[in-house]
């Protein structure tokens, strides 16, 4: 796909892709009118504006690994690429709008590409031992990162472990496997290395509040449920309540009481389940951890889990074995993919936070950004994403929806604030599974919206970009949905 410029990006598409009806709409790129469409039938849904759902957190992404040095211009990305590849992960008006950045929190002894180094590479010698950190403002990239996200209002930053030093760990790698020494079942010969790990985890969040970042969110475990031949450690469920006590007590008593924490990260939503019954089983874990994530790989995010605090899909790209730039081709790992995985997770799981993995990476990747050398290739997955980030903001709430079509899912959005102050938006992001125009209307009930808003197209032919105006009538909203697309209605 040919990178546009920012000023491509920001131009607005003259054609209406939704109206008031009896109005004939036109096509989304000519203007011309189709009046077949209002031979479509019309469903009718219904948005209830007084009933609440989840507050959201936000949507996010990660660069570990180094890819935010690559972003830095590590493998010759060059310096006018990496401020629009910025752009497209970060900007309100032309990309993304990020509002949280995942960090990962090293544990390699050195600095080999695609390793995150250790801020204590060498053993101390014991975990009784004065701890010798080192740190070089830089964090492959990371620190850099962050302070640009800052920057364009990012105030969410989760720092997270994929495995504790090699020399804490049963198997002496940060690789691999192994256990955390001290755990029940994990004796070593070197001692009990919980609290120096929870130590160690506190130092990271203070070199970042160094630099000026403050660390919201802490985890400890990546997956526990897995080994893999790149940094990994494992934690059983009943493990990973023991550490949760140790580590909590620790926030409790740091300079950081308000910083959260957050387990366990397992590779599948369904894995993550016995994770999470086990720390709300435990008085004191359950009383500690803030936040239950999980990931997508081994099974998705398709209901609640058995908490009442807030749950994040925390990492997911879809497999696939090649780069891809398209939206809906059948591949699993097109735009229309992610688009549909986001709408799932957030009506069937409830999630609070969505955590997309690379939001630029380098070769095969099924991230959002492919860079490559000195240049990058955008895929239609931004976009999908870059629908819902941009425009539901932290602290906004879910409305209950549905659009009473089988064909045409819906989710709705008010954002926090005050209308009179730019806040306040309702958002609707409308997705048409089907192969057809959907003629849809939706009764806005329980409350009042603003008349008029802005609409925006998604599909094989428009990348987020705003195609007309939503106009609100006697409480009820009107438009046609174009096939196989993902329509993002803001109410202002």
């Amino acid at each position: 796909m040919r990178k546009l410029s920012t000023a491509a990006r920001r131009a607005v598409a003259g054609a209406v892709a939704a109206t008031l009806l009896p109005v004939a709409t036109a096509t989304a790129t000519t203007g011309a009118t189709d009046t077949t469409t209002d031979r479509v039938p019309r469903a009718t849904g219904t948005v209830d504006l007084g009933r609440e759902l989840q507050t959201m957190d936000g949507f996010g992404i990660s660069q570990a690994f180094q890819r935010a040095a690559v972003m830095d211009g590590l493998q010759g990305l060059s310096e006018e690429n990496q401020r629009e590849v910025l752009d497209l992960l970060l900007d309100r008006e032309t990309g993304a709008g990020i509002s949280i950045l995942r960090l990962g929190i090293g544990s390699s002894p050195d600095e080999v590409y695609d390793h995150m180094r250790s801020i204590q590479p060498t053993d101390p010698g014991g975990p009784d031992a004065t701890p010798r950190y080192e740190w070089d403002g830089y964090d492959g990239g990371q620190v850099w990162l962050a302070r640009e996200a800052q920057a364009h209002g990012v105030e969410r930053f989760f720092a997270d472990a994929w495995s504790a030093p090699g020399y804490m760990k049963t198997n002496g790698s940060d690789a691999n496997g192994g256990t955390l020494c001290g755990l029940s079942g994990a004796s070593c010969g070197s001692g009990d290395w919980r609290q120096a790990y929870a130590d160690y985890l506190l130092q990271y969040v203070r070199f970042y509040a160094e630099e000026g970042i403050e660390i919201t969110d802490l985890g400890f475990t990546n997956e526990p449920d897995l080994t893999t031949s790149y940094a990994s450690m494992r934690f059983s469920p009943q493990q990973a309540v023991d550490f949760a006590r140790v580590l909590g007590r620790t926030i409790e008593d740091s300079e950081f009481p308000g910083l959260n924490l957050v387990c366990c990260d397992a590779a599948g939503w369904e894995v993550q389940r016995p994770f999470t019954s086990a720390i709300e089983a435990d008085p004191e874990a359950s009383s500690l951890v803030d936040l239950h994530t999980g990931h997508n790989y081994v099974n998705q995010a398709r209901s609640p889990l058995p908490t009442d605090e807030p749950t994040w899909m925390s990492e997911w790209s879809p497999n696939g074995d090649r780069w891809n730039e398209a939206w809906d081709d059948g591949s699993g790992f097109d735009g229309m993919t992610v688009a549909r995985d986001i709408h799932a997770a957030l009506t069937q799981a409830g999630v609070t936070g969505y955590v997309y993995w690379f939001g630029a990476s380098t070769g095969t990747t099924r991230g959002f950004v492919q860079m490559d050398g000195a240049s990058y290739n955008v895929s239609k997955r931004l976009w999908a994403f870059a629908a819902y980030s941009r425009f539901i903001r932290p602290d906004a709430v879910r409305l209950d929806a549905w659009s009473g079509s089988s064909n045409v899912s819906v989710t709705a959005f008010r954002n926090a604030g005050d209308p009179s102050s730019g806040g306040g938006s309702t958002v609707l992001e409308i997705l048409n599974n089907g192969y057809g125009t959907e003629n849809q209307t939706f009764s806005l009930t329980g409350g009042t919206v603003a008349g008029t808003g802005s609409v925006y197209l998604t599909d094989a032919g428009h990348d987020l970009e705003r195609t007309g105006e939503a106009s609100v009538s006697g409480g009820q909203l009107s438009l046609r949905l174009p096939p196989r697309s993902l329509t993002t209605v803001v109410l202002d």
